[in-house]
């Protein structure tokens, strides 16, 4: 009797251990992702692309706004005989601002970008909408100064007219070649939403969104910068 219960006891022992590796093996693996991730781009944020590029000492100025998460491209309205005013006008805004000289791009993730007006808005849906994928969009505000900006790029025509051109071609169009605003008031006076091309997901992030425009402006910058502060440490600082 003692020995039935001893082998009893000797094979739930080793039920308990095997289930006990396959939980590890499990957590082992649910980490290993976002540990790859991570290493992903910070190698990502320190590889450059266009590495022979350098800054003109006068051109045009372009800015990087961004809270910490998201990164816009801040352009002017109108430089180098390329203007917004007609491809995205203001009146699609709620109230445009009239003395704006300033116009603001950024690219994210259409969950994401149209039901978080608030950091207090986010939720497990849009999280995972933010990882898995979804329908890119477009953001646009007109500014009246980039004064919130927190790096500077001074660029040569021929590099502003390729940004501009790589910024615009990021908007889905109409039969008639023109933007298609989406039903969305906005997060205030001066800014609509537009339809984007492709998708964003963890992968496609906002921030990599400017990165990719830009590498085929021809500037120097990360191979793949996810997180913001693997995009803007290769800028100026503004009012340096």
């Amino acid at each position: 009797m003692q020995r039935r219960l001893r082998g009893t006891g000797v094979a739930r022992r080793r039920r308990k251990d095997k289930a006990g590796k396959w939980v590890g093996r499990l957590l082992a693996g649910l980490l290993a992702v976002p540990a790859a991730y991570l290493v992903a781009a910070l190698a990502g944020s320190l590889l450059p692309v266009n590495a022979g590029w350098s800054e003109t000492g006068s051109g045009t100025t372009i800015y990087l706004a961004d809270n910490g998460i998201h990164t816009d491209i801040v352009m002017p309205v109108a430089a180098d005989g390329l203007g917004w005013s007609a491809f995205v006008p203001a009146s699609d805004e709620a109230a445009p601002l009239p003395s704006a000289r300033w116009i603001a791009f950024g690219a994210g993730e259409q969950h994401v970008y149209l039901d978080t007006p608030t950091w207090w808005d986010i939720t497990p849906r849009t999280i995972w909408s933010a990882l898995k994928g979804g329908p890119r969009v477009m953001h646009v505000a007109y500014l009246d100064s980039p004064g919130f900006a927190s790096r500077q790029i001074r660029l040569r025509p021929e590099e502003y007219r390729r940004l501009w051109a790589s910024v615009r071609a990021e908007f889905a169009l109409d039969r008639n070649g023109r933007p298609q605003r989406l039903a969305h008031p906005g997060y205030g006076c001066c800014d609509a939403f537009y339809e984007g091309v492709g998708k964003a997901s963890a992968v496609r992030t906002c921030n990599s969104w400017v990165a990719d425009r830009l590498r085929l402006a021809g500037i120097k910058t990360s191979a793949w910068p996810p997180f913001s502060p693997g995009l803007l440490w290769r800028y100026r600082t503004v009012g340096a």
